[in-house]
């Protein structure tokens, strides 16, 4: 097989890598088309505050010209030195059923992180494990939520036939909301309410710079320990929360305060890939006006933020979160969550998504390997 690496040096030559999805998943039902703005915005460092603490290189493998894989090597600063790690991530992968072709892909990310020091090559996270990050290890047979990926069985035989090995499950949880709260869950949440006096409320959309602060400390300190974690920029949370204001619902992002001091948050949003899956990558008026016409058929959401400040964590608060989140859902109309991603060794948060009748129905693998 004549195949080429070539390096994408500029933001300009990424349209053969940004279609490259359209080929690898033509006819599966499950995979749901990207914004295709969205990820070149992603990758472009003048539009993504994460590219002022991070490096990369676009990699496109080509066959007589045609595209037939892409990879993005990446060197996160922030990471390396909150972590004491030197390790390098590879991101935004993708490939035809050639095993070659992804050894090759992963051949030169491999060398670039060798190049700049890098002795770990971890992944896949596009590109950090703040946003999209795993193959997909169980659930082939459904659609991702927002913000998660979809990928092919096959990624996963190749990455161990290149040598990489596990370094982290992730788990998601879906919760019908027709099955309800178990009423010792309901109890439970009403004994910590009395005992700590907690009230929650929604997020402010009149004070919204006011309370992206508030998550944004609530994130960092809560997180601050989970396998991974890197605290976000100024910069990065208010590209996030710019982002999901476009179609967040109030009453599902929720903040837990006592005496007015902000202490915990949730955030969950509708599930607006149900809507991205009839636009086919584009957003002209013509989408902008299907976006608004499905956008009102969503019946489910994300769960994709919820914890509680370290000093709390031991009050029963994050339950608290969960029951009024819950609560507002059902009162919204959506009929199902998913609640991801979970890491696999998170007992107490697994334990409890079972407490409350959630099911794990997909998995991820993020893999490593030294290099």
């Amino acid at each position: 097989m004549n195949i080429e690496i070539v390096q994408l040096k500029t933001i300009k030559d990424v349209k053969p890598f940004l279609k490259l999805p359209w080929k690898i998943y033509k006819n599966n039902p499950y995979w749901v088309p990207p914004l295709l703005s969205e990820v070149r915005d992603t990758l472009n460092k003048n539009k993504n505050p994460f590219w002022e603490h991070a490096r990369k290189k676009i990699f496109l493998a080509r066959k007589d010209g045609e595209p037939i894989g892409r990879i993005v090597a990446i060197i996160d600063d922030n990471h390396n030195n909150f972590h004491q790690e030197k390790t390098g991530f590879f991101g935004f992968f993708e490939c035809i059923n050639e095993f070659e072709v992804a050894r090759l892909l992963w051949d030169e990310a491999k060398g670039w992180l060798q190049l700049n020091g890098m002795n770990i090559m971890r992944g896949p996270a596009s590109p950090s494990l703040n946003d999209e990050c795993g193959f997909l290890l169980e659930g082939f047979d459904k659609p991702p939520t927002v913000m998660m990926p979809y990928t092919l069985p096959y990624y996963l035989e190749f990455a161990e036939r290149y040598g990489f090995h596990k370094a982290k499950d992730l788990n998601a949880f879906i919760k019908k909301t027709e099955d309800g709260v178990p009423e010792r869950i309901e109890k439970i949440v009403e004994r910590i309410k009395k005992k700590t006096g907690v009230k929650i409320r929604p997020f402010d959309m009149k004070n919204f710079k006011r309370d992206t602060q508030f998550l944004k400390d609530i994130y960092n300190s809560a997180w601050e320990k989970n396998w991974g974690f890197v605290p976000m920029t100024d910069k990065e949370m208010d590209l996030s929360a710019k982002k999901f204001k476009q179609f967040a619902e109030p009453e599902l992002g929720l903040f837990a305060e006592i005496d007015n001091q902000p202490l915990g948050v949730s955030v969950t949003i509708p599930d607006i890939n149900q809507v991205l899956k009839k636009l086919n990558g584009r957003l002209g008026p013509v989408e902008i006006l299907k976006f608004l016409h499905y956008k009102k058929k969503i019946d489910g959401t994300r769960s994709l933020i919820g914890g509680v400040k370290k000093e709390y964590r031991n009050t029963g608060i994050v339950a608290v979160l969960y029951y009024e989140t819950e609560m507002n859902a059902v009162r919204l109309g959506y009929k199902w969550g998913e609640h991801s991603w979970i890491l696999e060794d998170n007992d107490l948060i697994n334990q409890f998504e079972i407490a409350i009748g959630a099911k794990i129905y997909k998995k991820y693998r993020i893999y490593e390997m030294e290099i």
